[in-house]
């Protein structure tokens, strides 16, 4: 599967190339299961920042800022092994209360090799919740997936 030329697809699908490296591998050559957190957590940073939302700034912000995960269901579909090529798929699903929920995948050509929903809060640089900033939540309305 090639890349989209925008990491947006006309479904506000976000796209990102990963390619795995031996260090991405356990002794038996596939990638060690969680490393595909690692892929997502690209992912939705790319996404992110392809959005027009970057940590750094959120961090910058009079009241300082930044997403933490409070719920990742992983399944895992096929093992993925050094030198594929790994298409991931990260798709804002929208926000809902303190929540803002993704849908990710791991494509290998047309194959799905892992598929993740992701629930974040928004906290406060001490680390306790927050409501989401609202130029956030209102920013990432026109990225919400439209399939």
């Amino acid at each position: 599967m090639n890349a989209p030329s925008s990491p947006f697809d006309s479904q506000m699908q976000h796209w990102l190339k990963v390619r795995i490296y031996y260090e991405d591998t356990d002794f038996t050559g596939m990638v060690y299961h969680a490393n595909y957190l690692r892929f997502f957590e690209r992912g939705r940073s790319e996404f992110l920042r392809d959005a027009g939302v970057s940590h750094q700034s959120l961090l910058s912000r009079p009241d300082p800022a930044a997403f933490t995960l409070t719920n990742v269901n992983v399944d895992y579909k096929q093992a993925a092994r050094i030198d594929d090529e790994l298409m991931i798929r990260s798709r804002y699903v929208g926000a809902k209360g303190v929540r803002i929920i993704f849908r990710q995948t791991a494509l290998r050509e047309e194959t799905v090799v892992a598929e993740a929903d992701i629930t974040a809060v928004m906290i406060h640089a001490d680390g306790r919740a927050r409501r989401p900033v609202p130029e956030v939540v209102e920013q990432l309305k026109t990225f919400v997936y439209q399939p």
